[in-house]
């Protein structure tokens, strides 16, 4: 069994990953750490953790702990990272992992450096649905892809959430524009080559708030907006010469709505609807982690998928500040 710990009581880790360490196969929590102490021992004490530290690092110091799990705000993600594989823990980061794509030099080195398996979590890519979107591109279900369409938003004004604050990494492109990047990337086994976007900005938080984006991969198109105030909605679509995918609810799983994806074919005369009642990505991605942590062979989010997102995410913010196109 792989021994997690986890840095900080974040809302994602008491919700989902915890519960998920704590159902998976392969796994379970011994730790947990906050800068307050009394907040790590209530955690601790919720899920029956034998151990709760008062800092970071003495949790990252435990010989109870083979990996930590980091869901800390994005500003710190990098630095803790790195602390984590000196240490000798092997680290599932909160994404984004990064800020800057130039920051995974940094990562890289790191993992090579203290023989430490580092990878970002996006739950997503270990999700049946998105399994099964690859699957049906792959076999040709579609024929060839044309356009990819996706949105994902949610409305949020509070001016304590981590989301909407600057200097703790915030904004909407890093938070959810991640999202409709990495899952097409994921789904077709293809990179962007330049894009066009056009970007909005909260005049009090100092966040971007919505963007509108164009993607060219060459032999298709990906357009999506996100937002961190609008109405919230989900949709990911998938449209080819020969039928249509699309995924009803593409990135929260069965906390948006049942996961589903409907493929129809050219004339509509034939439609599959493909359900996912119990997907339970997070659990799926923990296991998956920690088969890696023991050196079993798995597909897991590797450090070279993580910057080919940040070099999206990077181009999109460039592309704002000018009309056409810029390549990434």
């Amino acid at each position: 069994m792989v021994r997690y710990g986890i840095l900080s009581t974040a809302k994602i880790g008491r919700d989902h990953v915890v519960p998920a360490l704590q159902a998976a196969e392969n796994c379970h929590v011994t730790a947990v750490a906050s800068r307050d102490l009394a907040k790590a021992k209530a955690m601790a004490d919720r899920f029956g953790l034998p151990h709760a530290f008062g800092s970071y690092e003495e949790l990252l110091a435990s010989p109870e702990i083979d990996a930590v799990y980091i869901p800390l705000p994005t500003s710190q993600h990098v630095e803790w990272t790195l602390k984590a594989a000196q240490a000798g823990k092997h680290v599932l980061c909160e994404k984004p992992m990064l800020l800057k794509a130039s920051e995974i030099a940094l990562i890289r080195e790191a993992a090579a450096k203290h023989h430490v398996i580092i990878s970002e979590a996006y739950m997503v890519t270990y999700s049946p649905v998105w399994l099964k979107v690859r699957e049906l591109l792959a076999a040709g279900a579609i024929g060839s892809l044309r356009h990819v369409q996706g949105v994902f938003t949610y409305k949020n004004h509070d001016p304590h959430n981590m989301r909407n604050i600057k200097s703790l990494g915030g904004g909407g492109l890093p938070d959810i524009g991640v999202y409709p990047t990495t899952t097409t990337r994921f789904a077709t086994g293809k990179e962007p080559k330049r894009v066009q976007a056009n970007t909005q900005w909260d005049p009090t938080f100092g966040t971007d708030i919505y963007s509108s984006v164009r993607a060219d991969f060459g032999d298709f198109e990906l357009s999506f907006y996100i937002s961190t105030q609008l109405a919230a909605r989900q949709l990911m679509v998938f449209h080819g010469t020969e039928g249509t995918i699309e995924v009803k609810s593409p990135f929260n799983g069965n906390g948006w709505g049942e996961e589903l994806l409907e493929f129809t074919n050219a004339d509509h005369s034939r439609s599959e609807m493909h359900r996912f009642p119990t997907s339970h990505q997070y659990r799926r991605q923990v296991e998956a982690f920690s088969k890696a942590v023991k050196g079993e062979p798995v597909e897991i989010v590797s450090l070279e998928s993580s910057w080919n997102t940040q070099k999206v995410i990077d181009a999109i913010y460039r592309a704002s500040t000018k009309d056409g196109w810029e390549p990434l």
